[in-house]
């Protein structure tokens, strides 16, 4: 099974403020450790809502919304499809790589990532 792990921004990310290099080399680890046992289809990061946009239906009419978008935490900082057996085995490489973010930014470090199986 396929599924999409979207990790969600913050402030620095939306003020589009670079990880700190400890948690980019932990974070190459774990993508090459998943990228060697086939877990790891695609992996990428966006960047912040101020250079984006959203294409907005409402009421039956069409709108562009340029950002940057108010609610930091609902938006998706970055994401990797992976392939699991199951949704718990999905969990546990999620848990994993949040796991990780907590070892090296410590506890003062609040984040989320949503896990959602692919069609």
């Amino acid at each position: 099974m396929r599924f999409m792990m979207m990790v969600k921004g913050d402030t620095n990310y939306e003020q589009g403020i670079p990880p700190k290099p400890e948690l980019i080399a932990e974070m190459d680890k774990f993508i090459a450790e998943m990228t060697r046992d086939g877990v790891l289809l695609d992996t990428g990061g966006l960047a912040p809502t101020a250079m984006g946009a959203k294409i907005v239906v409402d009421g039956g009419k069409l709108r562009v919304i340029d950002g940057p978008f108010p609610e930091v935490k609902e938006v998706v900082g970055g994401f990797a499809v992976i392939q699991a057996k199951s949704m718990d085995e999905a969990l546990e490489l999620g848990s994993r790589f949040m796991r990780l973010h907590l070892r090296v930014l410590g506890e003062s470090y609040s984040g989320e990532c949503e896990i959602r199986q692919m069609f």
